[in-house]
């Protein structure tokens, strides 16, 4: 089933290092287009049903085929839909011809942006790129309202609080703390090479923003307090998904930040 034709974007978003152990992207991740670097959705799935997103990128016209890893993954894909609703984050294969593949769990209809997150290896020094294209998923949709700010949310027994004050246009350390059971979670398990994967979309635009965790997981456990540094383009509420993983299970927490 093929998608729907999507829009060209023309703004460009560079991207530089801003920390010594990981590349992060900087800008908004609204760009289809960013340094020559384009992203096509040549297929997505239908309301309701298990079928693969499909896209690839291209510079110039020819199709990419070389990535560096990035958090130990070549391509890192994050669907939302556009109420903040049904986030995923998913690690394509790649075929021979540069078509890259993922099978995201059901969609509910409605109107979705899907970014890509990656690093070309022929402009690795460069770093990671973000680039994104919205796509709709047809049927009657029902939004769901935006939640309010909160420093807390809740996930499968699990309590996490984020303390701190994100500022847009400048990194701001912000702490997340995990428990359970009123207890200090000391058994994290590394997931792509941290404790934590942070993502950020802000309400309205979704323009988008992964946090890293300050280091990289050691051999063992980690938790319960983990420092990420938060680089937020613009001011604005911020739907963040807090991954975590613990006995082999990955948990996902959702709550809203306010970047004044």
């Amino acid at each position: 089933m093929t998608g729907m034709t999507m829009p060209s974007d023309s703004s460009s978003m560079p991207s530089v290092p801003s920390m010594p152990d990981m590349s992060m992207p900087t800008g908004s991740g609204l760009s289809a287009t960013v340094n020559g670097y384009t992203l096509t959705v040549k297929q997505t799935p239908m309301t309701g049903m298990t079928m693969p997103i499909t896209l690839a990128v291209s510079k110039n016209g020819q199709p990419v085929t070389a990535f560096d890893p990035e958090q130990t993954k070549l391509m890192h894909l994050y669907l939302i839909r556009s109420d903040l609703t049904g986030f995923q984050h998913l690690h394509p294969t790649m075929s021979s011809d540069g078509t890259w593949r993922a099978t995201p769990s059901t969609l509910a209809a409605g109107s979705y942006r899907a970014y890509v997150q990656f690093v070309p290896h022929a402009d690795a020094k460069a770093g990671a790129l973000v680039l994104s294209r919205t796509f709709t998923v047809p049927g009657a949709a029902s939004s769901a309202p935006i939640p309010a700010p909160s420093n807390r949310a809740a996930v499968d027994g699990y309590t996490v609080t984020v303390a701190g004050t994100a500022k847009a246009g400048t990194e701001a350390p912000l702490t997340i703390t995990i428990n359970k059971d009123g207890a200090a979670v000391t058994d994290l398990q590394p997931y792509l090479d941290t404790y934590a994967h942070v993502t950020a979309i802000r309400a309205g635009d979704l323009a988008f923003a992964h946090l890293h965790p300050t280091g990289t997981a050691a051999t063992g456990s980690g938790g319960p307090t983990l420092t990420v540094h938060a680089d937020l383009p613009e001011p604005g509420e911020y739907r963040t998904f807090i991954q975590f993983q613990t006995a082999g299970v990955l948990h996902t927490a959702a709550l809203m930040i306010t970047a004044g």
